[in-house]
Parts: structure tokens; sequence; C-alpha cells
């Protein structure tokens, strides 16, 4: 019989091989990482170098929730002491593979946000958007109806910052920033200069979440082209999300 341990494992491969997809074009090479939530102790998360779209269950390593959070808390780490860190959370000290250097602000979406599946993609189309002078002003707000239903009344938006515990830090504080403002933690997180994060109950909410991002990314580009986007109002994106026959409509797709 097959544990929840290797049922979550088996859904996060899936995910993750579908995110990695060359034709979607989210990833690329060694692009990305996804991670999914075991128990309150411990998460799955790609194995750094490992690549999405082929990725196999032994390229995911289980790692200690507690370990990640105290390495947070340390106030300056140099690269070395990091990788340190990481080896010392993985769960079975024995797994060859290293686990991404990112874990750090997975950690942060399982205990701050409630997460349980993770996917962190450096989607083109997006990446063009959050790589521009005008990211923030162009993700300020929403352009279609389907995009408040799947990724919220508005991302999370984190200035660029080096990868690993600056990063991670900053995720934090918009992710922190997010739940005082709207009362509920972030289903998108745009990283300036970097990609996407996408925090689901599922696999297949942080597929659609991801998917969604990117089509309104498309979309939004293509506005500039015939005089840039028109917003909706703060009503509409407040009636479009509290309408119960679009949440019954999220609910049943993820």
């Amino acid at each position: 019989m097959t544990s929840n341990k290797e049922q979550i494992l088996g859904r996060l491969v899936a995910m993750s091989r579908n995110l990695g997809l060359p034709e979607r074009d989210y990833v690329i090479l060694g692009d990305g990482n996804t991670s999914a939530r075991i128990d309150d102790g411990s998460f799955w998360i790609k194995a750094s170098g490992s690549q999405l779209h082929q990725i196999r269950p032994d390229e995911f390593v289980e790692v200690a929730i507690d370990k990640v959070l105290e390495m947070l808390e340390q106030k300056t780490l140099s690269d070395a002491e990091i990788a340190r860190y990481l080896a010392g959370a993985k769960v079975d000290p024995a797994n060859p593979n290293r686990p991404s250097i990112e874990a750090s602000f997975h950690t942060l979406a399982y205990t701050i946000c409630g997460a349980i599946f993770v996917g962190h993609t450096h989607p083109t189309a997006l990446n063009a958007i959050l790589c521009s002078q005008q990211a923030r002003e162009a993700l300020s707000s929403n352009i279609f109806t389907e995009q408040i239903l799947y990724c919220g009344p508005e991302p999370a938006f984190v200035p660029y910052a080096d990868p690993g515990l600056p990063l991670a830090r900053a995720v934090k504080t918009a992710m922190l920033d997010y739940i005082d403002a709207y009362n509920e933690p972030p289903r998108v997180i745009m990283l300036q200069n970097h990609g996407l994060i996408a925090l689901g109950k599922s696999a297949a909410e942080v597929e659609n979440i991801t998917a969604m991002c990117v089509k309104a990314a498309r979309i939004l580009l293509g506005t500039y082209l015939l005089g840039g986007p028109r917003f909706l109002s703060a009503a509409d994106v407040e009636r479009i999300y509290t309408r119960p026959d679009e949440r019954y409509r999220r609910e049943k797709l993820s």
C-alpha cells in the first residue's frame, strides 16, 4: 500500500513535470523549483540542478522545516554556511542531492501562508514584465475576471533580492504585508527580475495559478500595443473575488 508521504511525492512529481513542459515556456534547463508539504515537520523540495520536465521521485529531498527556520534566524551567513545549513536540514543525511537554495522561501509558504504545494517558475512572458522598468505598476491590478478568480485580488510583489536568505526575507515581508492588507495569504508572489511563486492547497491549484498568470502576462503585454491596460476597478475586483458562483467554480477546478 502506498503511504501518504509517497502519494504526496507522486503528485509533486506530476505537477513538476507539467510545469516544466517545454511548450509551456515556464522554465528552461534547471530553472525553477517545486515543493510539497508532507506534514508540520517536513516537506519535499526539488534537488538543486534537476530539470522539472523530466524530474524523477529520487530528485526530491525531504527537508526539516525547523532546520530551515533556524537558518532564517541567522543575521548573516556566507554561501558556504548556507550550504551547510541546507545539508543539515535534510531528513535523510545519506541523500546525495542538495536541496534548492530557495528552500527558505518554500518554508515560509508553509509556515506563514499555509500552502500545501508550491511552484516557482520563470515564465518568459511574465519575466518580460518583471524585468521591465514598469513591472510593479503593470502588475498592480487585474485586467480580466478569471485572473481574479484564480490569482486573487492582486499579487504580492517583491523587489529584486539576491536568491537565498535576502530573497527569503524579502518574501517574508511581502507575505506579512499582504496578510495585513487582505486578511488572507497571497496565492501569487511576483519576484522582480526573477519569476513567479504560486501557492496552492493542491498541485492542481498551483498549475492553474501558474497558467493563469502566464495568460495574464501575455494579454497585458498585448495591451501596451493599443495604448496600455484598462485595469478593472477595485469594486469590480472585489465583486468577482467574493461571488459565490466564482468561488465554487475555482474550487471545482482545483
